[in-house]
């Protein structure tokens, strides 16, 4: 009978914490990620071309190389999104369109009608010439560049800054094009 009252109090508990899980969205697991944006943004200075250095990998740029993200400012607010790459020597292209949010690093991508995703400005250079991006699924994560060469010292200092938000930058794929 004991056994039984301890069996009842643990199931008890279990959906509790299962409840609370759900309801709160943010249960305590292993290698939580930081998605937090930065403070300030100023649209108009994040516009213009981006260099992809690194990306995770994901089947919308798999076997990718030389990829770019052109940003440009509609006069409705939104912006328009210009993704290019190369992709076994051909050249591709993606357009679509992001929206901002209340947070003024956090905006909305949308590369098929109306489905969105998060788009986070989570690290930038004071100067702006890199940018550390992620999403609301740690699966994604891509560092940027306004040059076309970024040096392995400005790279080593981003990755430790994404590793402090718990992503394993070892899954990271360079572009040795945009390496120095």
């Amino acid at each position: 009978m004991k056994h039984t009252l301890k069996i009842r109090a643990l199931l008890l508990l279990l959906t509790i914490l299962f409840v609370l899980c759900a309801v709160t969205g943010r249960c305590a697991m292993k290698g939580e990620i930081d998605r937090s944006v930065i403070k300030s943004l100023d649209l108009n200075n994040y516009m213009g071309l981006w260099y992809e250095v690194a990306r995770f990998d994901h089947s919308f740029e798999r076997g990718m190389s030389n990829v770019t993200a052109e940003y440009t400012l509609q006069p409705d607010g939104t912006v328009r999104v210009i993704n290019r790459g190369v992709r076994d020597g051909k050249p591709q292209e993606a357009i679509g369109k992001a929206k901002t949010t209340p947070e003024a690093g956090r905006l909305r991508v949308s590369f098929f009608m109306f489905f969105y995703s998060d788009y986070n400005i989570m690290e930038m250079a004071e100067n702006g010439e890199w940018a550390l991006v992620g999403s609301r699924s740690p699966k994604y994560l891509w560092i940027l560049s306004r040059t076309p060469k970024m040096s392995q010292a400005v790279i080593s200092h981003i990755l430790q800054l994404a590793r402090e938000r718990g992503y394993d930058t070892s899954e990271l794929i360079f572009d040795a094009n945009y390496v120095d």
